[in-house]
């Protein structure tokens, strides 16, 4: 296990990576680019692939030799990553879609996994210049450019009505049956990883994804829920956890704040509908 001191000097390395990062993305985000399609038909840019050597290297060359995983790996290294019990997760530029849009919406997200947890996360948003940071063993903080860090905490009660924060480019009908069910409730769509980091800082109550994702698109702003005293599980009540398995996709999960409400309900309720119809 890494020590708190230890912790601490590689999240300070860690944010600095992803602001260098961020600054190869706003730089390409400024003019023109050309866009290429994967077979899963997400989107992939030059600044996908600037990011990912730029924290490829950094991370190469801090203290803690831990190998990398990154949405821009190549094949080899998501084979062989089952055998790691420590690494780097990262999604270099996770919202691309969003950055296609130019609404601003996209993060550099590094996380640290150990044994199957993320245990350290950055997040950061080029275009608001604003990170989000955290470590299990020392909290979670959020800065402003170059402005006082703040340390950042869930709120422990849910607000009435509830704040949910939505995905802006992933609606689904299953997200739709949940808040059905859930009550009285605003929604706010928002873009990338942000939406977790909002439940992180206590400005949303609850995040349900209820459609996939990928295991680099959450680890690094679940180190920093949990961090903040937030939980991320999936509709059976567990911890999401990394490289467990074969694939690298995740189950649909929630991200919230308060501890004390059931928040499985709906998707319970849900399911016992459809078992008597």
């Amino acid at each position: 296990m890494i020590d708190p001191k230890q912790q601490r000097q590689l999240l300070d390395a860690v944010c600095v990576i992803a602001r260098a990062a961020g600054r190869a993305i706003l730089d390409v985000y400024g003019r023109e680019f050309a866009v290429e399609w994967k077979d899963d038909r997400s989107p992939l840019t030059e600044a996908d692939r600037q990011a990912h050597d730029i924290i490829a290297r950094g991370l190469a060359d801090l203290a803690l030799a831990a190998p990398l995983l990154s949405e821009e790996s190549p094949p080899q290294e998501l084979t062989e990553r089952r055998g790691w019990p420590q690494f780097w997760l990262v999604d270099p530029l996770d919202g691309t879609r969003e950055f296609l849009k130019r609404n601003g919406e996209f993060t550099v997200n590094i996380a640290l996994v150990t044994a199957h947890r993320a245990v350290l996360g950055t997040v950061f948003a080029p275009v608001l210049d604003r990170i989000y940071c955290g470590a299990l063993a020392l909290g979670a903080w959020r800065q402003d450019g170059a402005g006082a860090v703040q340390p950042i905490r869930v709120r422990s009660t849910a607000a009435a009505p509830l704040r949910v924060v939505g995905s802006r480019s992933h609606p689904s009908g299953a997200l739709a049956d949940y808040l059905a069910g859930l009550g009285r409730h605003t929604v706010a769509p928002m873009g990338s990883s942000l939406k977790i980091c909002l439940v992180a800082e206590g400005a949303a109550d609850i995040y349900p994804r209820l459609g996939p994702t990928s295991e680099w698109d959450t680890a690094a702003a679940q180190a920093i829920l949990e961090s903040a005293g937030g939980r991320m599980i999936d509709t059976t009540g567990q911890p999401l956890r990394y490289n467990a398995k074969d694939d690298l996709l995740n189950p649909h999960f929630l991200a919230f704040g308060d501890a004390e409400r059931d928040w499985l309900a709906p998707i319970r309720n849900t399911r016992e509908s459809e078992r008597r119809h």
